[in-house]
């Protein structure tokens, strides 16, 4: 999805320029604006416990994390937002959102202000990208319950490679899908001397890139592994391999909360780095077929 990649292409910036900061170090604090129509927005642990249920804000159309099928809502994402209520003991209720322009509109949006036409705001929101410099600089949200790391991964017809999987400097020759305005494609569009460029064909999403690679149109397909692992068929194989000129090809994911709210925050960290010790976390993701990464527990 487009927000995703700008943030992670703003995270590949932030690693490479200037000399390495202390975390927050060259930050000034800012204020803290909320809606003008009202002071309280969101709602604290207590709160939450008392009427019952926590609302939950996850993406839409977004496979294999958050998504509608036959009218019911489902993903990993989703999973762990019943876990988080389960840990609570409260209903979990979901909002599927769609992506704004950049992560900064997500988060006013759905944790901090409330949109300007329709909806509100969530009690937590999944599936936020972690970064500590973005961290300091958003200081109305507090990014806790780190849950995965994700990696870009390249997908490949087995047919294509029986031998020696591909790797970016293939795509010199080979075609290659990926989603449109995504990650991948700006690495591979970027590619020192525009090298790769031309054999790039470009899809809606993740999975109609998958889907295209399946039905033989490309060679590979590049992307996040998750999304990848979720389109794979008997034919095809996905592999890591290195990534040349990449400074972020993995990052965390976790959740936002509100940062009056910090009783609600520990509260959810607290579900979700259990959930990874007891193993009920790893079971999630095995029951969508995904590799699951752990994130180094604090």
């Amino acid at each position: 999805m487009i927000r995703r990649a700008f943030l992670l292409t703003s995270i590949i910036g932030s690693l490479l320029a200037g000399p390495a900061l202390a975390r927050c170090e060259d930050h000034v604090p800012q204020p803290k604006p909320q809606n003008a129509s009202r002071d309280i927005v969101g709602a604290d642990l207590d709160t939450i416990i008392d009427r019952g249920y926590i609302e939950i804000a996850a993406y839409e159309d977004f496979p294999p994390w958050s998504y509608e099928e036959d009218g019911k809502i489902k993903g990993v994402d989703i999973e762990i937002g019943r876990l988080i209520a389960a840990d609570l003991g409260v209903e979990p209720r979901f909002k599927l959102v769609t992506a704004g322009e950049n992560l900064d509109a997500d988060l006013r949006n759905w944790i901090w202000k409330g949109p300007l036409i329709g909806g509100s705001v969530a009690n937590v929101m999944l599936h936020i990208p972690y970064d500590s410099d973005y961290a300091c600089r958003v200081e109305q949200v507090v990014f806790t319950g780190q849950y995965h790391v994700e990696e870009v991964a390249i997908a490949y017809r087995k047919d294509a490679y029986p031998e020696d999987l591909p790797v970016p400097a293939y795509f010199r020759f080979d075609t290659v899908a990926v989603e449109n305005d995504s990650i991948a494609d700006f690495y591979l569009t970027s590619f020192p001397g525009g090298q790769l460029a031309a054999n790039v064909r470009r899809y809606p999403t993740a999975a109609g890139a998958m889907q295209a690679l399946a039905d033989g149109e490309t060679k590979a397909a590049m992307g996040p592994l998750a999304q990848l692992e979720f389109g794979l068929t008997e034919e095809l194989g996905v592999h890591t391999p290195p990534l040349p000129g990449f400074a972020a090809g993995n990052w965390t994911s976790g959740v936002a909360v509100h940062f009056a709210y910090r009783g609600l925050s520990y509260a959810v960290d607290d579900a979700i780095v259990a959930a990874i010790q007891d193993g009920r976390m790893q079971a999630i993701f095995d029951s969508y077929g995904l590799t699951f990464r752990p994130p180094e527990l604090r």
